[in-house]
């Protein structure tokens, strides 16, 4: 068992890449209701995490 403690917010990096696999894995069609809430939700942790490391830079 990991005693290091995950970080708050996963890293942009990481958040584009599961918005990537998301939308991947439903190419070809347009999204579902909760499929559009579910990818809205990605998005906004994206764009948290990219202003926080905007933040952490400056």
């Amino acid at each position: 068992m990991s005693t290091t403690a995950a970080p708050p917010h996963p890293d942009a990096t990481a958040l584009n890449a599961a918005i990537r696999a998301f939308l991947s894995a439903r190419r070809g069609r347009a999204l579902s209701g909760s499929e559009r809430s579910e990818y809205e939700a990605l998005r906004a942790r994206w764009v948290a995490a990219v202003r926080a490391g905007f933040e952490t830079a400056a």
